[in-house]
């Protein structure tokens, strides 16, 4: 059995759950604990103390019963049995951590040395904290998490806007021939942002469980298409581009901290765009994205016959019959289209970053 996902530790934490009625019930009895949910020899290291149990299923009930006693408890892997009581944890020292209790900075390293979810109840703030996959998630209230969620629901629907707003911005630019490294990064600046947000709202939502349906709808709706429109900038305008040079660009990108990414300079570094103030010549698969029911070979087969949006945009239906696979009726629609780009571009006034 593989080690669960962040996702699916979240999912089985969720309000109603049996594990998290037990952890409402050890709350309800102002009580602290520590639970580690799952075993392994790197658990047994880190342990001491304390007594084994045989044959001793889990319960919501039990397991409270249990946290009234000073050390912490073990689970299996499948949170079906509990293994341990009243465990004395002693995970490595040296392993860093910001917590400030007792509790919390054995679970923060006690999760980082084993690799399992361990959840720490605080008696005093009377809330449950889950550490696992090097995050730390509190497990509040649903009326305190849903209220949380929708105030970053509204922010990322702001940022959706503005990434929407820099990504038509683009699309001008590019049709009208002014296309520069800074427009495509301000693109993939926000594409991340917004990805980022809605990374940890997806992760406050799912401790709401079947109570987070709507808020989760909201939520996919609110990231559709984000990752297709960075990956298209990044094709458009990463060079050379080679086999895997995506998926390096993506890779950089995901290391930068916030700081960097709101850089711009730092954004275009990381990414090996020359002067972000460069004119820059798309190939045109964002554009090209953009046309109905166009198949992926055939949108590779365009860019590779014309090199640059400019040429693209500029062909004529002959021209554009030419490439493999677009046809007549193809090439009728695809000269239609970059007429509307171009009619709409006419009239723009660009307006300075």
């Amino acid at each position: 059995m593989g080690a669960p996902t962040l996702i699916d530790t979240l999912e089985r934490l969720a309000p109603g759950t049996p594990m998290r009625v037990a952890l409402d019930r050890i709350i309800q009895q102002g009580n602290g604990g520590l639970i580690v949910l799952g075993y392994d020899q790197s658990v047994a290291r880190a342990s001491s103390g304390g007594f084994k149990l045989q044959n001793t299923s889990f319960t919501s009930a039990r397991l409270a019963e249990l946290s009234k006693m000073d050390g912490g408890i073990v689970l299996d892997d499948t949170w079906g049995e509990i293994l341990q009581a009243n465990v004395h944890f002693t995970p490595d020292g040296s392993i860093p951590t910001d917590e400030t209790g007792a509790r919390h900075r054995t679970a923060q390293r006690l999760a980082y040395e084993t690799g399992k979810p361990v959840v720490a109840v605080s008696e005093g703030r009377r809330v449950a904290t889950l550490f696992y996959e090097g995050q730390k998630i509190e497990l509040a209230t649903p009326t305190e998490v849903a209220a949380r969620v929708n105030q970053e629901l509204q922010s990322l629907d702001r940022m959706r806007g503005r990434l929407d707003e820099a990504e038509a911005r683009l699309t001008r630019l590019e049709v009208s021939g002014l296309a520069t490294y800074r427009a495509a990064v301000t693109v993939i600046q926000r594409a991340e942002v917004v990805e980022r947000l809605g990374e940890l709202v997806e992760s406050r939502t799912l401790t709401l469980g079947d109570e987070g349906r709507i808020l989760t709808l909201q939520l996919n709706d609110l990231l559709s298409g984000v990752d297709k429109i960075k990956r298209w900038v990044l094709q458009d305008y990463v060079k050379p581009l080679r086999q895997g040079s995506i998926g390096r660009a993506l890779e950089r990108l995901a290391a930068l901290n916030g700081t960097d990414l709101e850089d711009p300079v730092n954004l275009g570094r990381a990414l090996r765009f020359p002067d972000l103030d460069e004119p820059a010549e798309p190939r045109g698969y964002r554009i090209l994205s953009q046309v109905g029911r166009l198949p992926e070979s055939v949108k590779e087969d365009i860019v590779r016959y014309f090199g640059s949006l400019s040429k693209l945009l500029h062909a004529t239906e002959d021209q554009l019959i030419d490439v493999e696979g677009v046809g007549e009726t193809r090439a009728r629609q695809l000269r239609a289209f970059f007429d509307r780009l171009q009619a709409a571009a006419h009239d723009w006034e660009p307006v300075p970053d």
